[in-house]
């Protein structure tokens, strides 16, 4: 399934922001990140593809001229 909304995200900010989503909310829900799969540069964001708790993956891009954050894909786990 494919997203493109914006989304507001908790992260961790050390030397630099955003260093690392921790969390994010979307459709009125908070979604707690387990672990960070996969980071990468792009000449209009910065990229996280994110595992939450749920053990659902979700696509993160941070917009740093317009200051927003995305949420750019989602990929369902497989439901029984």
């Amino acid at each position: 399934m494919y997203q493109e909304e914006q989304v507001k995200v908790e992260c961790y900010s050390g030397y630099k922001y955003p260093e690392r989503p921790c969390s994010f909310t979307w459709q009125g829900k908070t979604f707690k990140i387990a672990r960070i799969e996969k980071e990468w540069l792009e000449p209009h964001g910065i990229f996280f593809r994110v595992l939450t708790e749920d053990e659902d993956m979700y696509e993160l891009c941070y917009n740093e001229t317009k200051d927003k954050w995305l949420l750019k894909a989602q990929s369902l786990k497989e439901k029984p």
